[in-house]
C-alpha cells in the first residue's frame, strides 16, 4: 500500500425507522507502525466551517475511529466486546455505547477492506444495528471504490 490513497466509508444503520446509509470519500494518508494500520483522512460536515481529522486505526478483530474538529469521539470497535465513550457534539455531548458483533479486515498489495457490525445505543438505550464498510486503495492503483 502507499502512503496516499482513496478512501471511502459507508455506513447503514437499521433503527426503528426506515435504514439509513452514509458514504463519504476522501483522499488519505497510509502508514504502518508497531502492527496496525492507519489511514489519516479529512471530512467536511455539512453546516459546519470547521473540517474533522480522522485517525482509523486497526488490525486483526480491532478497529479505532478517531474524530477531531466540529465533532470529537474515540470510537472503539473490538469482536465480541462493548465499549462507551462520548460523542461531543456543537449540539451537545451524547454518550453511545458500541457493542461490536464483528471486524473483518482483507488486505492485499494496493486494497484494504473492513466491514464491520454492531449495535449502538444512545444514552444507554439501543439506537440502531449497524455496518461500517471502509474500503481503502492505494491513489496510483486506479481501481474504483467499493467495487
Amino acid at each position: 500500500m502507499t502512503k496516499d490513497v482513496l478512501i471511502s466509508v459507508s455506513g447503514l444503520q437499521m433503527g426503528e425507522e426506515k435504514p439509513e446509509q452514509i458514504e463519504v470519500i476522501s483522499k488519505g494518508n497510509f502508514y504502518q507502525k508497531n502492527g496496525y494500520s492507519y489511514v489519516f483522512y479529512d471530512e467536511v460536515i455539512e453546516g459546519f466551517d470547521q473540517k474533522v481529522r480522522n485517525m482509523i486505526k486497526f488490525k486483526d478483530g480491532a478497529l479505532h475511529v478517531q474524530k477531531k474538529g466540529a465533532v470529537n469521539v474515540n470510537m472503539a470497535f473490538e469482536e465480541e466486546k462493548k465499549h462507551n465513550t462520548c460523542y461531543a457534539t456543537p449540539y451537545g455531548d451524547i454518550m453511545i455505547g458500541i457493542d461490536t458483533d464483528s471486524v473483518e479486515i482483507s488486505e492485499e498489495e494496493d486494497h484494504i477492506s473492513l466491514d464491520v457490525a454492531y449495535r449502538l445505543e444512545a444514552n444507554y438505550e439501543h439506537l440502531a444495528d449497524c455496518r461500517i464498510k471502509m474500503d481503502i486503495r492505494s491513489k496510483e492503483s486506479g481501481m474504483p471504490l467499493m467495487s
